[in-house]
């Protein structure tokens, strides 16, 4: 009995690690912070003390909402924003004993982006009839964790919750570069930072928090739940955008902000011999205002709501996992920025590119 909660706890917990931490969903650009630390009850004296875990993450952004309205035309007329973004998150674990454990993510991005407004410009006046790409690879912030669990595993073996607290620093380059084309003196490129939603990192050191939670419903069926909030005290990390340059009404935004992220997600799985099959609901994104700090400058906030199918196979000590969410809901919320360039009879409110879904895969191994 005791064995078969372990099976089923492990494989909801290796689920969790698919992707708990939030990464961008189009130009809503929430950075990665790398997969659940949920971790094996520690009471089995035989427990291993590592845990490898390795998710890959990629979609393709191009719907662009205002608020929570599609705008189709966009993808109608040929001018919608075009992001494809794949991550690989490499987090090692080390489980120090039946209740702490300590962690370490490390990301690496390959981004790329297409659009016509950031390209075409003649006389200062964009055509919108330019379409090229920008690119950033590398190195994305690095973050550490430690948790505990809250009750002792060795008397709650039905259920039990995770606290995590973390620092998330910034090692991924936030002031990458890339060549915009036709913007310069007689049509010529120049080398100018990438868009927010594609840059390695935000340039802030943040502090993370998270819970992590499971409940046994019987020999097979589990729930779960998980919750990651990303503090980033800086207000802006200097980064040029270049949006003034695009219309002198988008003066407030020519330097990008360092904003909070959150990410929420519940569900059930069930396991049958070496299979766990999950679905839940996933909420994730930038709020319009940080807990602390400033919340100016230039940042696309908003949510996406997601329908979370996952599937995981246990091969002796490695554990291989698929999920896909699917969008029901995106909205582009209304920045600071946009609500200083409101008036009482012109409600301002940017639009930003969401995926339709997000492919996540990737294996964990003990040791």
């Amino acid at each position: 009995m005791q064995k078969t909660l372990s099976t089923i706890l492990l494989s909801a917990i290796l689920l969790l690690c698919i992707k708990t931490g939030v990464r961008a969903q189009g130009c809503v650009a929430i950075r990665g912070s790398g997969p659940s630390c949920m971790l094996l009850q520690g009471d089995d004296e035989h427990a291993d003390k590592w845990l490898f875990n390795m998710g890959a993450r990629y979609f393709k952004s191009y719907k662009h909402f205002k608020g929570r309205q599609e705008q189709k035309e966009r993808v109608e007329l040929g001018t919608e924003v075009i992001n494809h973004q794949t991550a690989i998150d490499l987090a090692l674990t080390r489980i120090l004993n039946e209740r702490w454990s300590v962690m370490i993510d490390v990301p690496l991005l390959a981004n790329a982006r297409s659009s016509l407004y950031e390209h075409g410009l003649v006389n200062g006046v964009n055509k919108f009839n330019q379409r090229y790409s920008m690119h950033s690879y590398g190195l994305g912030d690095i973050r550490v964790a430690v948790y505990r669990w809250l009750l002792d595993p060795k008397k709650h073996t039905r259920g039990n919750i995770q606290a995590g607290l973390g620092i998330k620093f910034a090692t991924g380059d936030y002031d990458y570069q890339d060549y915009w084309h036709n913007v310069g003196p007689n049509g010529a490129k120049e080398l100018r930072t990438v868009d927010q939603s594609i840059q390695l990192g935000d340039g802030g050191t943040g502090l993370t928090a998270e819970l992590n939670a499971y409940y046994h419903l019987g020999n097979k069926l589990g729930v779960y739940a998980n919750g990651y909030y990303l503090l980033n005290p800086r207000e802006q990390n200097g980064v040029r955008t270049y949006r003034e340059t695009l219309t002198p009404a988008l003066a407030n935004e020519a330097i990008c902000s360092v904003p909070d992220q959150y990410m929420f997600r519940a569900g059930a799985g069930f396991t049958s011999r070496n299979f766990t099959t999950s679905a839940g609901v996933r909420l994730e994104g930038i709020p319009v205002n940080d807990l602390v700090g400033g919340s100016g400058d230039f940042r696309r906030p908003g949510y996406v709501w997601s329908v979370e199918p996952a599937v995981s196979y246990a091969i002796k000590k490695t554990r291989l996992f698929v999920a896909v969410p699917v969008a029901f809901v995106r909205n582009r919320t209304q920045s600071v920025t946009d609500k200083e360039r409101s008036t009482p009879t012109n409600k301002v409110n940017g639009d930003a590119a969401f995926a339709d879904y997000v492919v996540n895969a990737g294996f964990s191994v003990k040791f």
